[in-house]
């Protein structure tokens, strides 16, 4: 539904209060000192008229304007894009400045991981009048980057519209920004062919270089062939060296030798989840002993940019547990384009 704007020419004097419903344009010509020339928009649309105004809009010629007129139940689009804004915004997320042509910018005050509720998001945008764009849910953000933004559609509409839309988001916001805990991670890298020297680990000098992307470090590096006890006791030397987080390379396909999750399991992992949607990474493993969350990493991780490893890495340092239900909605879009445009998937952060 669509609410004509009344309009109406009052003078200028009378004017404190109105919204002006287009842009007033001034020009300035140069000073005796050359300073001070101008030409562009003194007043923008929607601008609600001030006592300091009044001289101003004389100065520009103007002694009569339109103005809108709105009633007790409805309101301007830059009060409502304060009013969702503010709705809108959870933890790690700020609004700064005030409403350009009715819309507000959310930016992420922490660097952290991006949620958004995607249902809740879906039902506000429903109403109509209203909107919010965001970036997709789970997208690594740092600081100031923008993660969403709302306005009222219209110039104006009904106040209730807008508090309709208020009342759909939670206490906690519908977008929010996480931080990441900064891992002590383990890494066992598995496989006879590294164990023996036959051929250069490649694995240790990634892993770190992602770790340290997000802020986190390595307290120990341990080399295992390929048997389940020794695998085992090298993630448990990882936790007696104060690991909070393990991370197994290699081993995770399904030829006997490769027996690395078999280890895993050994080694105490629960709630483990083989095999996900998402190419690369179909024999990605996730689980975890105790508190600590167990990654095990299919040898795509050493010839890929992305895969699922980065995917989830910053959802788990959020503490998200990860679960077959997670990484199975993970196959819509699951497949990555190697685009080289973007730092992901397409699919799941959009930044192409």
């Amino acid at each position: 539904m669509v609410h004509a704007v009344a309009s109406k020419t009052i003078p200028v004097d009378q004017a404190v209060g109105m919204v002006l419903p287009h842009d007033m344009t001034e020009i300035r010509s140069l000073s005796e000192n050359g300073d001070d020339s101008f030409k562009g928009v003194a007043f923008k649309k929607g601008h609600i008229v001030r006592e300091e105004d009044i001289e101003h809009l004389k100065r520009l010629g103007k002694e009569h304007i339109y103005v809108l007129t709105l009633e007790e139940d409805e309101i301007h689009e830059n009060e409502a894009a304060r009013i969702l804004a503010d709705a809108l915004s959870g933890s790690g997320v700020e609004v700064k400045g005030e409403p350009a042509e009715g819309k507000l910018s959310l930016t992420a005050a922490i660097d952290g991981i991006l949620k958004i509720d995607v249902e809740r998001l879906y039902q506000l945008n429903l109403l109509g009048e209203v909107m919010c764009s965001t970036l997709h849910n789970n997208t690594p953000v740092t600081r100031s980057t923008q993660v969403a933004a709302t306005r009222l559609i219209p110039l104006t509409s009904k106040r209730n519209i807008v508090e309709d839309a208020a009342g759909l988001c939670p206490a906690e916001g519908i977008v929010r920004v996480l931080p990441l805990r900064k891992a002590n991670a383990g890494l066992v890298i598995t496989g006879n062919e590294v164990f023996d020297g036959r051929i250069q680990d490649k694995f240790e000098p990634v892993l770190r270089k992602k770790l340290a992307a997000i802020g986190s470090s390595v307290v120990r590096v341990a080399f295992a062939p390929d048997d389940i006890e020794t695998i085992s006791q090298e993630i448990q030397a990882c936790l007696d060296a104060g690991a909070d987080l393990i991370i197994t390379s290699g081993g995770m396909s399904v030829d006997p030798d490769d027996v690395t999750r078999m280890g895993i399991g050994r080694a105490g992992a629960v709630d483990t989840v083989y095999g996900s949607p998402v190419l690369p990474g179909a024999m990605f493993l996730v689980g975890h002993i105790g508190d600590v969350p167990v990654l095990g990493l299919p040898a795509c991780g050493m010839f890929h940019k992305i895969t699922i490893f980065d995917i989830l890495l910053p959802r788990v340092l959020a503490g998200e547990a990860i679960t077959r239900a997670d990484i199975a909605a993970m196959g819509h879009g699951g497949l990555c384009s190697n685009c080289k445009v973007c730092s992901y998937p397409v699919c799941h952060f959009g930044k192409c």
